[in-house]
């Protein structure tokens, strides 16, 4: 086992992800492992860090496949002994002009963006070290999509009673009311996109009560954030920001000071902690 630090970010061959693990290369005292589900395009992203004179690590992951999820933490587990960093960064969106069926697009992108972050989080949290940040990768969308919901809706999403398995029914409610094509007449928004970050961003909060509870004297801070609107592929050319502004937000949240007590549980954007 190593005694090195290690940062360990998802979904990070291109766009926001590979910024991050730039960032990170350069101010993170500790081994840094860009993640990705095609171990081609991954070690070509890894390439094109190292022209940079940067020395970012790959270990494959498709955080929808459980069995690659668990033997990744095994890995980070029998290796590093935990993981000091996680950027829970891989998501996917379908474009406006897409004309795949509502109830289809709601399943697909619930399948990544929530529930197999989730996934990502069951299996991590334990082995996340005292001291350790998690950042959970949001969008503005999320807020914007809870702005839409009905107003019983908009109260369970921002209790702070809200438990993990009522937030997983929300979430199955959704897929089934989206597929059944009856989502808006029971209160909920026109964007799976955005019922997903909601639904990350309040399991976010979640969690961070949880570790608050189990794990009162680790220090470790968990959060979710939006980077902004970033030009990405999901995203689009359009947007203001560059990937490398994008990352600015998460690694921040990444690198919090040792000992630092706040922000936790928070949905934090550029201009800092948001009210949910």
């Amino acid at each position: 086992m190593t005694g090195s630090k290690v940062a360990v970010v998802t979904g990070a061959n291109k766009g926001i992800g590979l910024a991050v693990v730039r960032s990170l290369c350069k101010q993170f005292t500790g081994d840094v492992f860009l993640t990705a589900r095609d171990v081609g395009r991954g070690t070509e992203a890894v390439k094109t860090l190292n022209a940079e004179g940067l020395n970012p690590l790959f270990h494959q992951l498709d955080i929808t496949d459980p069995s690659s999820v668990n033997a990744t933490r095994d890995f980070f587990k029998e290796k590093y002994g935990g993981v000091d960093v996680l950027i829970n960064n891989a998501g996917i969106a379908f474009k406006s002009a897409d004309t795949t069926p509502f109830g289809i697009q709601a399943e697909v992108t619930l399948k990544t963006n929530f529930f197999a972050t989730r996934d990502m989080c069951t299996a991590f949290l334990p082995i996340i070290k005292p001291g350790g940040r998690v950042v959970n990768v949001s969008s503005m969308m999320g807020a914007i999509a809870l702005g839409r919901c009905s107003p019983q809706l908009q109260e369970r999403f921002r209790s702070e009673d809200i438990t993990e398995e009522e937030l997983v029914e929300l979430m199955e409610r959704f897929i089934k009311d989206a597929q059944e094509g009856v989502h808006s007449e029971r209160g909920w928004p026109d964007t799976a996109y955005g019922v997903s970050k909601t639904g990350l961003t309040v399991l976010s909060m979640i969690y961070a009560r949880r570790l608050r509870r189990e794990r009162p004297g680790d220090d470790i801070l968990l959060n979710a954030c939006c980077p902004g609107w970033v030009r990405t592929d999901m995203a689009g050319q359009n947007a203001p920001l560059s990937p490398d502004e994008g990352a600015v937000t998460p690694v921040k949240l990444a690198l919090l000071s040792p000992g630092a007590k706040e922000p936790h549980g928070k949905y934090v954007t550029e201009k800092g902690v948001q009210t949910w």
